[in-house]
């Protein structure tokens, strides 16, 4: 037995009750929005925005600059996240509600475009926490999501109903009450338009899913039996449609315009013809959903099946009988076959009667509780620590001109500092030194000096132009934390071991022996400037009659080699060569009695060399054991009997 379910019986809609499950409450519904000041529309033309409602220009400048305002940004973000705009009045609010760093009030009246986007997108942060839902975890155990809403009927009724054919602003706790609703046609009745297309076929229908409620009126019969009416059916077909067009391939499926899009356009007649058929199936569609636009308008419901593509076909053009938008779309909960007029019927049946089955209390409370107990059980989701303030990745503060152009003055000194451009350095730091500061002065944003730079980078004439002519101090530390820019390793083994980063200097950074040897000639020359010995980490001072000592150590170093080397030169050259003598050679009797200029036999004394040559190993062995052999019997014949 099947309910029908726009005529369900009085005493079974009486017991109804919602089905859940067992300790699950129904979801509570959500609480109604606030109804929010109301936007005039704006006026139709190409002089106007379509997000910012309301919004109308004079001209196309104002056009422009309302396109370029905070006020349309902040709608489009809005548009396109799903909300709500808001007018102009609503948005300067907003913007006031604002703290000063975000809305970028204290910045000067050149930098407020700038600015500008900081305080939209602290508007739509500051609008994400009042939107978001409220946790659904209060509930219980969440149920998923089902194409059917169960009722229950004591003591052992339930019947489902598909959610497709409750209104979408309704929610699940109040499809009773719509489902009662639902008994009552109403002036005009209940109509459902059921649309299918796929593989070039199509099949549409209009239908009367429930009469208008009227009143029975019986007019009076003078001596005539009163002739009893026929009830009105249930569903009454108003208009249907179906037709076919040559749009896919035989056994390969999928449209001529989608194999176009992914393999480029095919150049067959079937192809030809396809393209075609698509194109008149289009039409076709069309010019019948115009002709039934005004049954369209009428119905209550929509249903459509078709892929993304042909969705378009239905909305995707001027004067449709529907929109994309509209409210009353749906999809149908079930599979469908080829779109036929009898598939359309057997849709309808599945819509619009009830599932019925018969099932105890206690029944349902244990299939509630083996459902519950399969669900698998919700992961616990680690909360990672919120990152140290230290971690978190500093903005880079905006610099004016002024500073932009003093940081581009230090980049170029470091870079002929390190480079060894001196002269291009002396020029531009005779016309720019005083106003960075002096020689001794710190490099922005790398807390180093420049002498510092110069005698990691291994630069003698630099380094001596910073300690002779500028007087740079040797004695500043090497701040805490900052990084030493690799140079290389030192290129000597006698370097000072470097110290602590908290102590180090310039000295400490030299990495050349050049480099450390200016230092110390400085530090001869002038012991009065710096205190070179303590606080400037230089071992010891560099005269210059130091350095002639050590380059006479070095000649005399020098001359002294060179004289050892001629002096073993001589003595190889007097010491006569002795001649080393050939030891004689053991003749064998073989050998002596073997004729020299004789006629060469293989494997023979005379040709023993000779003869092997080209062989390989086995037939020199060979011949070797018939040599040794033959050996052996002249041995015995000249030992005679």
């Amino acid at each position: 037995m099947s309910f029908y379910v726009f005529s369900l019986p009085k005493d079974l809609l009486d017991t109804l009750t919602l089905r859940t499950l067992v300790g699950a409450p129904p979801r509570a519904p959500s609480p109604t929005p606030i109804p929010k000041p109301s936007i005039p529309s704006a006026p139709s033309g190409s002089k106007s925005c379509n997000i910012c409602l309301g919004a109308s220009f004079a001209d196309v400048d104002d056009q422009r600059l309302h396109f370029r305002s905070d006020w349309h940004r902040y709608n489009v973000k809005l548009r396109l996240r799903g909300e709500d705009v808001v007018n102009e009045a609503r948005f300067a609010s907003l913007v006031e509600g604002l703290d000063d760093s975000l809305s970028g009030s204290a910045s000067s009246s050149e930098e407020e475009s700038d600015d500008s986007p900081d305080a939209v997108r602290a508007l739509l942060a500051k609008s994400n926490n009042p939107l978001r839902p409220e946790s659904p975890t209060s509930y219980g155990p969440r149920q998923p999501r089902t194409a059917l809403t169960w009722f229950h009927s004591p003591p052992s009724t339930q019947i489902a109903v598909y959610n497709a054919i409750f209104p979408r602003n309704v929610p699940e706790i109040e499809h009773l009450s719509s489902l009662r609703d639902m008994q009552r046609g109403g002036p005009y009745g209940r109509r459902w338009t059921l649309l299918m297309v796929a593989g070039g076929h199509f099949a549409g229908l209009i239908v009367q899913v429930h009469q208008p409620d009227e009143e029975d009126i019986t007019e009076p019969t003078v001596g005539k039996k009163k002739k009893k009416q026929r009830p009105k059916p249930e569903v009454h077909i108003i208009k249907h449609k179906t037709f076919h067009r040559y749009t896919t391939r035989r056994k390969q499926g999928g449209s001529q315009s989608v194999n176009d899009n992914a393999k480029g356009n095919a150049k067959s007649a079937g192809a030809q013809l396809r393209r075609y058929g698509e194109q008149a199936l289009r039409d076709d569609i069309r010019n019948l959903m115009t002709e039934w636009a005004e049954d369209i308008a009428e119905c209550d419901l929509i249903f459509i099946r078709a892929s993304v593509s042909n969705k378009r076909i239905f909305y995707d053009y001027d004067e449709a009988s529907f929109t994309k938008d509209d409210t009353r779309l749906r999809t149908f909960p079930f599979p469908t076959r080829r779109p036929t007029q009898s598939e359309l019927t057997r849709c309808l049946n599945e819509l619009t009667h009830v599932k019925i089955s018969h099932l105890t209390e206690e029944a349902l409370h244990a299939q509630d509780e083996a459902y519950l107990a399969s669900l698998p059980k919700p992961k616990v989701v680690p909360v990672p620590p919120p990152p140290p303030v230290s971690a978190l990745k500093q903005i880079a503060p905006r610099l004016s001109k002024e500073e932009e152009a003093r940081r581009e003055k230090w980049e170029r000194l470091i870079d002929m500092a390190t480079k060894g451009r001196m002269d291009a350095f002396q020029d531009l730091w005779q016309r720019e030194g005083a106003t960075l500061g002096g020689i001794n002065a710190r490099v922005p944003e790398r807390d180093v000096t420049l002498l510092q730079l110069a005698a990691q980078a291994g630069q003698e004439d630099i380094t001596q132009l910073f300690l002779e002519e500028y007087r740079a101090d040797p004695t500043i530390p090497l701040a805490d934390g900052v990084r030493e820019y690799d140079h290389g390793e030192p290129d000597t083994p006698d370097a000072a071991p470097i110290p602590a980063a908290s102590c180090r200097v310039a000295y400490d950074l030299a990495k050349t022996r050049g480099v450390r040897n200016v230092f110390r000639r400085c530090a001869a020359a002038h012991p009065d400037w710096w205190d070179w010995l303590g606080s400037g980490h230089v071992p010891s001072v560099l005269s210059q009659e130091m350095e002639q000592e050590q380059d006479e150590r070095k000649k005399v170093k020098r001359k002294g080699l060179k004289d050892k080397i001629r002096e073993r030169q001589s003595k190889q050259e007097d010491t006569p060569v002795p001649v080393i003598q050939p030891e004689p050679q053991m003749v064998t009797r073989a050998e002596v009695r073997d004729p020299v200029d004789g006629p060469r036999r293989l494997g023979g004394a005379a040709g023993g060399q000779d003869g092997t040559a080209g062989l390989n190993a086995e037939m020199r062995a060979k011949v070797e054991r018939e040599r040794r052999a033959r050996a052996a019997e002249a041995r015995l014949k000249a030992l005679g009997p």
